[in-house]
């Protein structure tokens, strides 16, 4: 069964029980400043659990797509994903556990054809402390269901009770089966709906293999350990209770709030325990081994790679197509980091070349059919992946060539990077700290994070006030990134020069890694034409390669040399000139690149006022 098949079949299946089937909610959750991301099925239902009507009426299923920036960490292992499909079913004041438990054990074992000798049950044990009972009914529901077919379901309370391995049904405590978006139920603010729930699991260690072959053998298996034997497959949520400040009261109506991971139960079908081997990754790992010249569950490592990079594509694909573009910031942080990520993974698999917009272009093709935005976004889509690989590529090479470089000379004789490493990294060549902690791990190094903030700190005080700063001119730092725009402001102003006349002057700059933003002398706004002109001549001087060459004279020498500068009581009695070719001729003392060809394009994304007689530019190279 495939898991677009799976899908369908599940969405039938609760129609013909009267439920209404929606559309996904975006993975940018709306009205709802709790959390970045919609991370489960039930959040976009918030306000019809808490008593709402819903509009399609009480009885609602749909497949959501959901996003958890909580697992980037975690993949690579065979389960850990951080977007996946919830299948979700909703009982809105209706139906309550009986007719839930009835029904998702006939889907599994029925409509799936799953062995239920391999399904194995959790249920809440109470707890004193917040006033909630212990959850009998849905074990009694539970034992009913499996006697019906033959098997005896054995109640453990506590894990020693199950040291032969024969328990079926186990009772755990809130950290293990309590729902909601808070987490346990001293975490939840008041308003905040929640239940205690009853989840399902697949058995994919047959006679106990995967636990005895783990780091937990020596622990006592049950589906709460981590050994990689018992999978979830759902959640019946019975949602009866809001936080409030005086405690826990039950809402007015018993709500059912079911979810299920879609790649979840297509590893129990296909009794897989690896989920990228799942159908919908086919294509994907097919593309990937074609692009890196490598096969998936060959290596170790490789493998990880592979994972790494199919659920990050994945995952940037789906949170571009909802608006989360990559940025340094919020939902577009975490883009960023994916692709990111992504692109250093497809390093150790060496794939050197632009490859994500090949894979994006995979993913759409893949669930244009039920996302249909996917193909309606489509372009934008792969230009900003391809963008956003283009730019990190950049720092990349030299970053990770820098990290080689002291791992090959220290990481052998020390056990901690320190901070000022890894800051440095981070300060000249943009390399990702998350990075630089992933590969030290992998070298048994860990990174002194604490060193690396107060370094940080240090460099936000000296682009606070960029004037006193460690470079002339307003440079936020001497990244890589931030010496190009800076080399760019030379042919900005040169360009300025030529297209408006000789009164231009720099009046100031301010320059990140991320965009130029140039003041200079001017009295009108710049029209479109003489906007283009400026940007075709910086880009000819771009692409003429021209070389950066820099001398130290005294300032007078410079002068009459026709060098441009207007700062000039910030300068010494020696001053160093920047040239370009005949093209730029510039006092300066900052950091620049050796060559223009290295800047790629330069766009000006904004012309506008900034004081009487100055305007003020703002342009990135891309």
């Amino acid at each position: 069964m495939t898991v677009k098949e799976l899908r369908d079949k599940y969405l039938e299946f609760f129609k013909s029980k009267e439920h209404v089937v929606i559309p996904s909610a975006s993975l940018i959750p709306e009205n709802d400043s709790s959390t970045l991301f919609t991370s489960s099925g039930m959040q976009p239902m918030i306000p019809y659990l808490l008593g709402e009507k819903h509009p399609e009426g009480v009885r609602i299923a749909n497949s959501q797509k959901c996003f958890r920036a909580s697992d980037i960490d975690d993949v690579g292992d065979n389960r850990h994903t951080t977007f996946f499909e919830m299948l979700g079913n909703w009982s809105l004041g209706d139906y309550f556990q009986k007719e839930q438990i009835d029904w998702m054990f006939e889907f599994l074992t029925k409509e799936l054809k799953l062995d239920p000798a391999r399904l194995y049950i959790t249920v809440y044990k109470g707890s004193d402390k917040f006033g909630i009972p212990k959850d009998d009914v849905a074990v009694a529901l539970w034992q009913d269901k499996f006697k019906s077919v033959g098997l005896e379901a054995k109640i453990i309370s506590s894990l020693e009770e199950n040291e032969d391995g024969t328990g079926r049904i186990f009772y755990f405590d809130e950290k293990e089966n309590w729902w909601s978006r808070s987490g346990m139920p001293s975490d939840m603010p008041a308003g905040e709906p929640g239940g205690f729930d009853s989840e399902m699991f697949w058995d994919m260690g047959t006679e106990l293999k995967l636990h005895e072959n783990s780091k937990y053998k020596n622990d006592i298996c049950s589906p709460a350990c981590d050994c990689g034997r018992f999978i979830e497959i759902g959640n019946n949520v019975f949602m009866k209770y809001v936080k409030t400040d005086k405690g826990f009261e039950e809402l007015e109506n018993k709500n059912i709030d079911f979810g299920g991971g879609l790649e979840r139960m297509a590893m129990a079908i296909a009794d897989n325990p690896d989920i990228y081997m799942c159908d919908v990754f086919t294509s994907l790992r097919k593309k990937i081994e074609k692009l890196a010249g490598k096969m998936y569950g060959v290596n170790e490592e490789e493998t990880k790679s592979f994972r790494v990079i199919m659920d990050h594509l994945r995952g940037a694909t789906f949170l571009i197509g909802d608006g989360a573009i990559p940025t340094n910031k919020d939902q577009g942080y975490f883009t960023r980091r994916l692709v990111r990520r992504a692109v250093r993974f497809a390093y150790e698999l060496g794939i050197e070349n632009n490859f994500t917009k090949e894979i994006a272009q995979v993913i759409i093709n893949d669930y244009s059919d039920h996302y249909i935005d996917l193909k309606n976004r489509e372009a934008m889509i792969l230009d900003e992946i391809d963008k956003e690989e283009t730019k990190f590529r950049k720092t990349l090479v030299q970053g990770r060539k820098e990290f080689m470089k002291w791992a090959t000379n220290e990481s052998s004789a020390v056990k901690v990077m320190p901070g000022k490493v890894a800051f440095d990294l981070f300060q000249s060549y943009g390399y990702p700290l998350e990075m630089t902690i992933e590969m030290a791990e992998e070298r048994g190094v860990e990174v002194d994070i604490k060193a690396f903030g107060i370094e940080l700190a240090k460099h936000q005080e000296l682009s606070r006030t960029a004037s006193a700063g460690k470079f002339k001119g307003g440079l936020a730092d001497s990244s890589e990134d931030t010496k190009k725009l800076h080399t760019a402001a030379h042919l900005l102003l040169a360009a300025l020069k030529k297209v408006l006349g000789d009164h231009v002057e720099q009046k100031g700059s301010n320059i990140t890694a991320e965009r130029l933003r140039f003041d200079f002398s001017h009295g009108e706004k710049m029209t479109d034409e003489e906007k283009e002109q400026v940007t075709v001549l910086i880009n000819e001087a771009i692409q003429g390669d021209l070389s950066v060459t820099c001398e130290e004279m005294d300032l007078d020498k410079a002068r009459k040399k026709g060098a441009v500068g207007v700062f000039d009581s910030k300068y010494g009695e020696k001053v160093k000139i920047y040239t370009m070719g005949d093209f730029s001729k510039e006092i300066c003392g900052g950091p620049h690149v050796e060559k223009t060809s290295v800047l790629g394009k330069f766009r000006i994304k904004k012309e506008e006022s900034s004081s009487a007689g100055v305007r003020r530019i703002k342009a990135v190279l891309e």
